[in-house]
């Protein structure tokens, strides 16, 4: 661990230094002070460890001494010192944990009614306006890029953006079958029915992070469609976008031109494409161990919303709340709090089995 903390404290040095010899270029100073900024608590950590580490090392030596009371001031540094190297080592563990690049992105997220008819696409909506208060009280903003109604209140399917700080690190653990058990408006007999609702969570992707030839793609463009399929353009705005070699298909229709449905089309095709890179890179590592904390399954049930009992379960941490009003209110933080503990357990394991 030493030597991982060297390394990062002469890199620390080394940003120190360009800082002072690129002063008149402030994109370049901006980006050195952020990269440095990021580094400066486990720099001030390191160097804590560091001096703690020798201050242990000359009260042991003290222990040896002739000298009665100098081997008495230095047994008494000892107990003071021993507890707070342990804690130290354990905080700066968790600061070397492989922090995800994706995390402090944008999100785009994809709702799509499962099992369940109209009332699986009615709980979509009320999934996509729980994730609004949630984004709400963190103060991030809603942009939805498509939308497929049902004309009773309800969606097929929503796309939609997340634009905030840190979106990515927390609503990621969203993805996987949600279940909704209750009784449907419609029923007449009091009989609760079960739907299912697929949540995707895909961080926003640029283009320096995949690139997609233009050979690659067939791009198609028509009328939009409107309630009941009537085309509600004169003009050919809507666009669907297949990507040849995966079978992808994308279609935008909700803006007014051509150019900003083909804009949004390509965002949510690169944030898919990604995300499919990512989850075969995942097997690939953990082929001998799948854990079911951050994993992204799609195919696993993750939560149940059980109306009757005002009950919603989280499978994966087996924890329970019984204030389905709050939790449909975006209160939803008890959950992503014990998934993200859980994460970070599991990666503290993984580097304390590395060193």
């Amino acid at each position: 661990m030493l030597e991982k903390l060297q390394a990062i404290e002469d890199h620390y040095n080394e940003i120190t230094r360009q800082l002072g010899e690129n002063a008149e270029d402030y994109q370049m100073v901006a980006e050195l002070a952020k990269e440095r900024s990021d580094l400066d608590p486990i720099v001030s950590k390191a160097r804590e460890y560091k001096t703690t580490l020798r201050s242990i090392e000359q009260a042991q030596a003290l222990q040896n001494s002739e000298d009665d009371e100098l081997r008495q001031l230095a047994e008494m540094e000892l107990e003071e010192l021993s507890p707070r190297i342990v804690e130290l080592e354990n905080e700066i563990k968790a600061m070397l944990i492989p922090k995800d690049p994706r995390d402090g992105r944008n999100v785009i997220m994809e709702i799509r009614a499962g099992t369940g008819g109209d009332e699986a696409a009615l709980f979509v909506a009320d999934l996509f306006r729980m994730y609004t208060y949630f984004a709400d009280r963190k103060g991030w903003k809603i942009e939805v890029l498509s939308e497929n109604e049902t004309g009773i209140g309800g969606f097929k399917e929503i796309i939609f953006m997340v634009k905030g700080r840190g979106a990515y690190s927390q609503l990621k653990f969203e993805s996987g079958v949600h279940r909704v058990q209750r009784i449907p408006t419609t029923e007449t007999q009091g009989r609760i029915h079960t739907s299912t609702v697929t949540v995707v969570v895909m961080a926003e992707v640029q283009d320096v992070d995949i690139e997609i030839p233009e050979s690659d793609l067939r791009i198609d463009v028509y009328k939009s469609a409107g309630a009941g399929g009537q085309n509600v353009q004169k003009n050919s705005t809507a666009v669907r976008i297949t990507h040849i070699p995966s079978g992808l298909v994308v279609a935008c229709q909700d803006e007014r031109s051509q150019l900003q449905n083909r804009l949004r089309g390509m965002s949510i095709l690169r944030a898919r494409l990604y995300e499919i890179e990512e989850q075969k890179r995942r097997q690939e590592l953990e082929a001998d161990r799948r854990s079911q904390v951050g994993t992204g399954e799609r195919s696993e049930k993750i939560r149940t919303y059980n109306y009757p009992q005002s009950r919603v379960t989280d499978h994966r941490i087996n924890v329970s709340s019984y204030n389905l009003t709050g939790v449909m209110s975006g209160n939803i933080d008890e959950f992503i709090d014990e998934l993200a503990q859980r994460e970070e357990a599991e990666r503290l394991a993984s580097v304390g089995s590395e060193s």
